[in-house]
């Protein structure tokens, strides 16, 4: 009788054990994590994580996701295929983006750079939100190609991606707004602000005197638009490129108005020597080309030209070195080389 009681004793234990174990892993909140912003830096016009609470693990689920090639038809290509990190998160030596069955978009991929200071996102602005952002490369026939009820099944199916999401949300449960939710999170923190210009900023590094001399020559001719310390105003201007041979206008797709003709979004100059090639199309490949585009290749014909170009940029040959030396100092090596951003073969 004795033992039996013993016995029965046992089990209670254990099963009471179980059970709030189990409880205690369903209350479990996920770890806050701070958005930190770099000293000196604007606030962002816009919390973009507003209704997205940061945790560490919603982090690493999105993570998770942007290196997955099932986001995709043939499994093959994924959100970090047309945005590799030693390129800054950009298509590294590729004029256009690559899709499923070797298929081809009409525009090169944009690093991925601290998203959170911009309120348009893609060449011409057509996203407004970062967290609306991966469906159209997912659903784009000549990107990922995917419909969004497959890629559910086979997140579904995986048998990590529930674990993450529950971590991550405090539910199994599987959504396509808590998938996005997840990207924007990993996205949303991909700062780069550590450079050798940063830490020259901050008192921490010192510039040659060709970097110097190159800065000088960046403030005359090229901050207006490459407003530091993001290095770009996020507007969206018309530099005097040719029409391209896929009839590409730029912003007046999104807004239809004739005036916008033309203007593509101003790109970030941070780790601009690692983005080639260059301009929306990737019809520039070095910061070379790029510079004696603004000398001498500006089509001041045009009506929806920016005002600031109507006269070109005169700068000679030596000016034209000590830029691009300048503009070596934006390279982050530490957010090229982060771990924290890093794919991870498990």
């Amino acid at each position: 009788m004795k033992i039996k009681l013993s016995i029965y004793f046992l089990i209670f234990i254990i099963t009471a054990f179980v059970l709030i174990s189990g409880t205690s892993n369903v209350n479990e909140n996920p770890t806050p994590l701070p958005f930190i912003i770099p000293k000196g830096w604007p606030v962002p016009s816009r919390n973009i994580f507003e209704k997205n609470r940061l945790t560490e693990e919603g982090f690493q689920l999105g993570k998770k996701l942007f290196y997955d090639g099932r986001l995709s038809k043939d499994g093959e290509i994924s959100c970090g295929s047309c945005h590799q990190q030693f390129s800054a998160f950009s298509t590294y030596d590729h004029d256009l983006s690559h899709g499923i069955n070797n298929l081809l978009t009409t525009r090169n991929a944009p690093a991925l750079i601290n998203l959170a200071w911009m309120n348009e996102l893609h060449w011409d602005g057509g996203i407004n939100h970062l967290e609306v952002q991966p469906l159209s490369p997912i659903t784009a026939p000549n990107e990922m190609g995917e419909k969004l009820e497959n890629v559910l099944n086979k997140l579904r199916n995986d048998s990590i991606y529930p674990r993450m999401f529950k971590a991550a949300f405090k539910d199994t449960s599987i959504s396509i707004p808590k998938m996005l939710k997840a990207i924007a999170q990993f996205t949303g923190n991909l700062i780069s602000s550590n450079s050798r210009y940063d830490k020259f900023k901050r008192g921490e590094a010192t510039f040659t005197t060709y970097e110097l001399t190159g800065y000088k020559i960046f403030k005359a001719n090229c901050a207006s638009c490459h407003k530091e310390p993001l290095f770009t105003d996020n507007s969206f201007r018309n530099n005097g490129q040719q029409l391209n041979r896929f009839k590409d206008y730029g912003r007046q797709i999104i807004t239809s108005k004739q005036e916008d003709s033309l203007k593509f979004k101003v790109p970030t100059l941070r780790n601009a020597a690692l983005t080639f090639p260059y301009m929306h199309d990737g019809h520039l490949y070095s910061l070379y080309e790029v510079i004696d585009h603004y000398r001498s290749g500006i089509d001041t014909t045009q009506k929806t030209l920016d005002p600031l170009l109507k006269k070109k940029i005169e700068i000679s040959n030596t000016d034209k070195m000590n830029l691009i030396l300048f503009l070596n100092t934006l390279i982050d090596s530490s957010f090229i080389n982060n771990p924290r951003f890093s794919f991870k073969i498990k």
